[in-house]
C-alpha cells in the first residue's frame, strides 16, 4: 500500500512540474479565478447600474420636479434635463437610455383625474437594460405620483401591509450571485481540462509508452493525473474567494470557507474523472477541444449556475441530477449564500461522490482498455 501511495505521489509531482513548464496553461489557470470573475461579476450586469436617463419637462410643477428627483444613483445617473427637440438626437447618439417626456399640465391633470399620459422613450438595442429598466422607471413614477395625490385627496388605508425582507442579498446585487456562480463554472472548466490536456499530452508526446514499461498500474497513472490539477484548482479557488470574490467585489462569504472547499475538493475528483473519461475519447487536443465544448456548455448552462433549474423543463432537471455540477451549485449556493453547515448541504456531498465513483470507474476501465491498444 506505501508502494502505491508512492507511486501516485511521484507520478503526480511529474505532472506538477510538467503544468509549471507549461506558461499558456498557467496564464489561463490565473486569468480564469482572477480578471475572469471580475468581469463576469461587473461588465454584464442584470440590473441597472448607472443607466443614463434624461428628462424632458414640459410641465415644471412641482409633481414634474419630484419625479425627476425619484432618478438617482447607482440604478440610474443623475438626470439630465433636456429640452423635446434634443430627445431624438441624444437618443441617436446612444447619449441616453431612456428619455421621459413629461407633457403640459400634467400635475393639473393628475389632481383632477383626468389620468395624463407620459411618454417613456427607450433604446431598445440594448435589450436587457431596456426590458429591466422599463418596468423600474414605471414603478418609481407611479410611486411618486401616487404619494403626491394622496397629500392632497387624503390617504385610503389599504386591507393589508407587505413588508419586503431580502434574506442572504439584502441589496439584490446582482454582483453577489454573479461571481460566485462564475467561481464554480471555472472550477468545473479548469478541471475537466487540466486533467484530460494531461492526458493528451502524453500521447502527442509518446510518453504513454514510457508509463507502461515502468511498474506502475492503470489507478495508479490516473489518480497521479487527478491529484495535481485537483490541487491546483484547489489552490486557486481559496486564492480567488478570498482576494476576487471577498476583497475586490465586497462579496461576504456567509458560511464556512472549510466546508465549501472540502466540497470543492469531491466535485475536483468527479470533474477530473470525467477529464480523463473525455481524453480518453479524444486523440488529439483539437479533438478533445470539439468534444470538450459539447460536454461543458450543457454542465454549466444546465446547473442552475445562470438559470434557477425550477425553471426547466422536467426531464432536463432529471438528466441534470445526475451530474456533479448541478449538486455543486447547490451546495456552494447553501454554503457560500445562505451560511448552510453540512447537516443541511450533506445529501449534495454524498451524490458528488457517487457520481464521482461512477465516472472514476468507467474512465478506469476506458483507460486501461486504450493503453491496451496502443
Amino acid at each position: 500500500m506505501r508502494r502505491h501511495f508512492k507511486n501516485i505521489y511521484r507520478l503526480g509531482i511529474k505532472e506538477l512540474w510538467s503544468l509549471w513548464r507549461d506558461p499558456m496553461m498557467l496564464i489561463l489557470i490565473v486569468w480564469a479565478f482572477s480578471g475572469s470573475i471580475y468581469m463576469a461579476a461587473t461588465a454584464s450586469p442584470e440590473t441597472l447600474m448607472n443607466s443614463p436617463i434624461a428628462i424632458v419637462d414640459e410641465d415644471g410643477s412641482a409633481l414634474s420636479e419630484r419625479i425627476g428627483l425619484a432618478f438617482y444613483p447607482p440604478h440610474f445617473s443623475v438626470p439630465k434635463r433636456i429640452t423635446l427637440t434634443q430627445m431624438d438626437a441624444g437618443l441617436d447618439a446612444g447619449r441616453y437610455t431612456y428619455v421621459l417626456d413629461i407633457p403640459p399640465n400634467f400635475q393639473r391633470d393628475v389632481l383632477a383625474g383626468r389620468s395624463p399620459r407620459i411618454q417613456l422613450n427607450m433604446d431598445a438595442t440594448k435589450q436587457g437594460e431596456a426590458f429591466y429598466g422599463s418596468g423600474v422607471v414605471q414603478q418609481i413614477v407611479q410611486g411618486e405620483v401616487d404619494e403626491f395625490v394622496s397629500r392632497f385627496r387624503g390617504r385610503t388605508a389599504i386591507p393589508i401591509d407587505l413588508a419586503l425582507r431580502a434574506r442572504f442579498n439584502p441589496n439584490l446585487g446582482h454582483i453577489w450571485f454573479s461571481s460566485v456562480m462564475e467561481l464554480t463554472n471555472m472550477v468545473t472548466i479548469l478541471s475537466i481540462l487540466l486533467t484530460a490536456a494531461a492526458l493528451i499530452r502524453e500521447r502527442e508526446h509518446g510518453t504513454v509508452e514510457h508509463l507502461l514499461v515502468m511498474p506502475v498500474t492503470t489507478t495508479e497513472i490516473m489518480l497521479g493525473k487527478v491529484w495535481p490539477s485537483a490541487l491546483v484548482v484547489l489552490m486557486a479557488v481559496t486564492g480567488s474567494l478570498y482576494l476576487i470574490v471577498h476583497a475586490a467585489l465586497q462579496v461576504p462569504l456567509g458560511g464556512s470557507v472549510s466546508l465549501f472547499l472540502a466540497g470543492t475538493a469531491l466535485h475536483l475528483f468527479a470533474a477530473s474523472a470525467l477529464g480523463i473519461l473525455l481524453a480518453t475519447q479524444a486523440r488529439s487536443m483539437p479533438q478533445l477541444g470539439l468534444l470538450y465544448v459539447l460536454v461543458l456548455i450543457p454542465l454549466n448552462m444546465l446547473s442552475g449556475a445562470i438559470t434557477p433549474r425550477e425553471s426547466m423543463p422536467r426531464l432536463v432537471q432529471d438528466i441534470m441530477f445526475f451530474s456533479p455540477t448541478t449538486h455543486f451549485v447547490e451546495f456552494s449556493q447553501a454554503i457560500l449564500y445562505r451560511g448552510a453547515g453540512i447537516d443541511t448541504v450533506w445529501p449534495q456531498f454524498l451524490m458528488i461522490a457517487l457520481i464521482g465513483t461512477v465516472l472514476f470507474v468507467i474512465a478506469l476501465l476506458r483507460f486501461r482498455r486504450t493503453i491496451g491498444q496502443m
